[in-house]
């Protein structure tokens, strides 16, 4: 059985590559059991997402220690005032039936919340043991500098949209250099890799998949988690199995070239900040 290494940042270890549930709203039991068993060790859901039932029961029936399986959560923009984030992180392990979490994230920033209050309320989460870590999502550099200087307690990762089409050099090098790690989300561009000339020519000669390729490239970065989604089993298993070859320097350059200005998925009005290009 595969497993993936883990990443370290202020105490956390979190496997570098994680089973996604996001835009998985009929994700089942099944999904999430399949990747278990496959040797997924990390498990991303959220609130907003719908799956973390799903997720609960998954790791309920399928044997492996509680404390063996990297659990991630996250409080949505609507609940970052202090009361509504709590209630927001108890109404989450009721669906999980779960004690605690091991990473717990502010799923997207809201301005009309005062950061402050949002940030000493995730470390409240943490303080009560209802989380063993927590992070941010979507935050821009800025913003993420902001929340570690208020947050009360360390930071451990920036969540982010981060594949091949999306320039994301500025915030790998912005976590990097903050000890934190970087977990990818949309890794494989929800498909739209799927043909892409120089991924297909580089899998092609490794005898691997353009998705294998691309997980790869984000691996060989050190500092990064990717958390891709399927609900194909041999999808799943292979997402998994992208550490039994290497990417020459030449190839992470190709790769990394393939940025494109409108590559960023994950945008929503309203609620996207201004992003680091």
């Amino acid at each position: 059985m595969q497993f993936a290494p883990k990443l370290t940042a202020h105490g956390a270890e979190i496997p570098a590559i994680g089973f996604g549930t996001s835009g998985m709203g009929d994700v089942r039991a099944e999904h999430v059991a399949t990747a278990l068993n496959a040797g997924y060790r990390h498990i991303d859901t959220a609130w907003k997402y719908g799956t973390e039932r799903a997720v609960g029961e998954a790791m309920r029936g399928c044997g492996i220690p509680r404390q063996d399986i990297f659990l991630t959560t996250k409080v949505s923009h609507e609940y970052l005032h202090a009361a509504d984030f709590a209630r927001s992180v108890e109404q989450s392990l009721e669906n999980l039936r779960v004690d605690w979490v091991d990473l717990l994230l502010v799923h997207w920033p809201n301005t009309a919340t005062p950061l402050a209050e949002t940030m000493g309320a995730l470390a409240e989460a943490k303080r009560r043991g209802l989380a063993r870590h927590i992070g941010v999502a979507n935050f821009n550099i800025a913003m993420l500098d902001e929340a570690i200087r208020l947050c009360p307690e360390p930071l451990v990762t920036l969540q982010a949209e981060c594949h091949p089409y999306l320039d994301q050099s500025k915030v790998i090098e912005a976590c990097r250099r903050r000890g934190l790690v970087l977990t990818a989300y949309c890794p494989l561009a929800r498909g739209r890799l799927n043909g892409d000339p120089v991924l297909a020519e580089i899998a092609r000669r490794k005898g691997k998949s353009f998705a294998q390729v691309a997980l790869r490239w984000l691996m060989q970065q050190k500092i990064i988690a990717a958390i891709p989604r399927s609900s194909n089993p041999a999808r799943i298993a292979e997402n998994l199995d992208v550490f039994d070859f290497e990417l020459s320097d030449d190839e992470m350059r190709r790769i990394g070239a393939l940025a494109r200005p409108n590559g960023r998925i994950a945008n929503p009005a309203g609620r996207a900040p201004a992003w680091d290009v």
